[in-house]
């Protein structure tokens, strides 16, 4: 079973014209697995399978991530073969792997970030039709009444200077991939490129690269846009969004708004910010919403399944049959005092946390998720008034 960053990889090799033999040769996978990725039309993630056997090497790859990272920074005739990270990991860490494993393993790691390498050869100063930028603000909700601070996410086409907002109670990777599609089903395609301002919610900085989540490799994989990243401290390369999440703010969410349903809410912010581009280009002269047009026709088609912006983790309910979720586990969930002491499997949604049986596979519970440092339980109404906003049948 290969990794969902590999899965990526295969279908950006394909999309920069690798033949199926290349991408095997450099990903070192089978050409049936080449077939199988370039083709599937599903990159959902699933919950995670009882007692699956996974490599001798998984728990090593992070140490071998970081080996590489550091080769980055050494001469090219000092750096890591695949036999020295094989030795050393057998000296240094007592494991118990073959040579050939570490050798699949590693070339599979610089085939991924020579594919993310080439996307990211050159710097989008000068932006074509169907390509964009993303990024997060913030500002100020009255929330079921009470005053909040939220992010709101931004998605700016430079061609035409048109964006997209969309609110969300967190910048996690769940809610990037869901606000991506939100924002690809309002305007009927997918941009072929996306500018992101920084790893925000969709992976971490290491070394001089950006690492991205499970979830957000399959969204790519799934729509199949490219990404990457704004070099830090080069403000010339996200003046377009960077412009357009202050326009949003100034315009949209003045004065503050009121947020009783989220969904209702972000429905319509589509359309109130598609509303704000019906003038002309500040450069081009043309109204902003006609030059959509031409980014429109650029775009990749929807694929035939929407993705399931969820990520799957494994959590063991307490002697209440709570759950927790969240940094240090800030958030518990309720489940069934039955389950108390179980290992049970969690999908985290930008807006919901969802509590599966793994044996069976069936919903058990489904709560409005919480965010921020303040411990919540949704055993205690007072914690969960606010969160109604984002499941609004959530206590009907």
């Amino acid at each position: 079973m290969i990794s969902m960053t590999d899965k990526n990889s295969i279908r950006l090799l394909w999309r920069q014209g690798d033949s199926v033999a290349e991408i095997a040769r450099k990903t070192g996978v089978s050409r049936d697995t080449v077939y199988k990725y370039r083709d599937m039309d599903d990159f959902s993630p699933e919950p995670p399978a009882r007692r699956a056997q996974g490599s001798k090497l998984d728990p090593y790859r992070p140490l071998i991530e970081s080996w590489l990272d550091d080769d980055m920074r050494s001469g090219r005739k000092q750096r890591h073969t695949a036999k020295r990270v094989h030795d050393r990991l057998v000296s240094e860490c007592g494991a118990d792997v073959s040579v050939s494993t570490v050798e699949r393993c590693v070339r599979e790691i610089r085939a991924r970030r020579s594919a993310e390498a080439a996307d990211a050869q050159y710097l989008d100063l000068v932006w074509g039709p169907g390509e964009a930028q993303a990024d997060f603000g913030e500002a100020d909700f009255y929330v079921r009444g009470m005053r909040t601070t939220l992010s709101f996410f931004v998605m700016t086409f430079p061609y035409s200077n048109v964006g997209l907002a969309q609110v969300f109670p967190g910048e996690t990777s769940e809610c990037v991939c869901q606000a991506l599609r939100n924002v690809f089903e309002h305007v009927g395609g997918v941009p072929t490129k996306i500018v992101f301002d920084n790893a925000t919610g969709v992976g971490r900085r290491v070394g001089g690269g950006v690492r991205t989540t499970e979830l957000f490799a399959a969204c790519s994989a799934h729509y199949g846009f490219r990404f990457r990243f704004c070099n830090p401290r080069s403000g010339n390369e996200k003046g377009s969004v960077e412009n357009k999440v202050g326009c949003v703010r100034r315009n949209l969410f003045v004065p503050v708004p009121q947020l009783w349903d989220a969904g209702a809410f972000n429905r319509r912010l589509l359309e109130r910010s598609l509303a704000m581009s019906d003038k002309p280009h500040w450069i081009k002269g043309e109204r902003e919403l006609d030059l959509f047009e031409a980014d429109r026709l650029a775009m990749l088609g929807l694929p035939a399944k929407p993705l399931d912006c969820v990520t799957y983790v494994s959590r063991t309910a307490d002697k209440k049959g709570k759950v927790s979720v969240g940094e240090r586990g800030r958030h518990l969930y309720s489940t069934h005092p039955s389950l108390s002491r179980r290992r049970l499997t969690v999908g985290l949604r930008a807006t919901t946390v969802s509590v599966y049986d793994p044996d069976s596979g069936e919903l058990v519970c489904e709560h409005p998720r919480a965010y921020g440092s303040a411990p919540t339980d949704t055993s205690d109404p007072a914690s969960q008034l606010a969160l109604l906003a984002w499941n609004a049948g959530g206590w009907e």
